[in-house]
């Protein structure tokens, strides 16, 4: 199964990072984000990775074959009479498919989810974002999405910060998706969403926020489903928060690191 990491955009609440380069490739640890949440979906068994690049996208593509390279032997050989140039060794990179995709620096969520159909292959997909780590346990929301039967499921967090406000019936079905507004204190969306294909048809093109129109839309045909998690899970919106996880991983107690577990 293929997982989605919308990656493209320029991260305005983090400037002092996101300016030189995507904020998925902000470091935590020494490592990008977008690292970390990969190393999530392997620890399950996920490793077929489309990333929805946009704003210095050139700069995602590079540290992935300088990754490739910095985790494997090589031998360089410039003898004359040597046609292999570089010898690979051992490789010590995990065993990723990843397919890097030019979204366009001003698409929308939505539009950047459209513009990588054609790799998902009309199969059940994952989605999350690219600035958010958490410890879901994976292959349950994945069991829970295969048990209801619907279109859509989203990981949801109870949190003081707001994101998407969701509705949530007792049977866990999602009645209303909409924007975060002042003063409420419901669940929200936390991304680590599975997706079937069909989803794709509730978005028109580039300008689409998925966060609004088609999740809309999904929880008014109740299509969307919430899994709610009662664990870890911290975005990165901003410095102060790039800090805390910092602190986390610094300090052993990086709850999402479960794959060293």
């Amino acid at each position: 199964m293929k997982v989605v990491l919308l990656a493209g955009g320029l991260g305005t609440r983090i400037m002092e990072e996101s300016e030189a380069r995507p904020k998925p490739m902000v470091e935590i640890g020494g490592m990008p984000i977008l690292w970390h949440i990969m190393k999530e979906y392997s620890h399950y068994g996920f490793n077929e990775f489309i990333i929805c690049a946009g704003y210095k996208q050139h700069m995602i593509k590079e540290w992935f074959a300088d990754y490739f390279l910095h985790t494997s032997d090589i031998t360089f050989d410039f003898t004359q009479d040597n046609d292999r140039r570089m010898i690979i060794h051992d490789r010590h990179a995990e065993p990723w498919k990843v397919t890097v995709v030019d979204t366009g620096e001003g698409t929308m969520t939505g539009g950047r989810i459209k513009r990588v159909a054609k790799y998902i292959d009309d199969e059940t997909f994952m989605m999350t974002y690219g600035d958010g780590v958490c410890d879901v346990n994976i292959s349950d929301l994945l069991a829970f999405h295969r048990q209801h039967g619907k279109l859509a499921t989203l990981t949801t967090v109870r949190q003081k910060q707001q994101k998407g406000v969701l509705d949530i019936a007792d049977d866990n079905s999602v009645r209303a998706f909409r924007e975060k507004s002042i003063g409420d204190g419901a669940l929200i969306n936390a991304g680590y969403m599975v997706l079937e294909p069909e989803v794709l048809e509730y978005i028109k093109g580039d300008d689409t926020v998925f966060e609004a129109a088609p999740l809309e839309r999904l929880a008014a045909n109740e299509q969307l489903m919430s899994y709610q998690h009662d664990g870890f899970w911290q975005c990165m919106d901003n410095l102060r928060e790039k800090q805390i996880l910092e602190k986390l991983w610094r300090t052993g107690r990086a709850s999402w690191k479960i794959w060293a577990q």
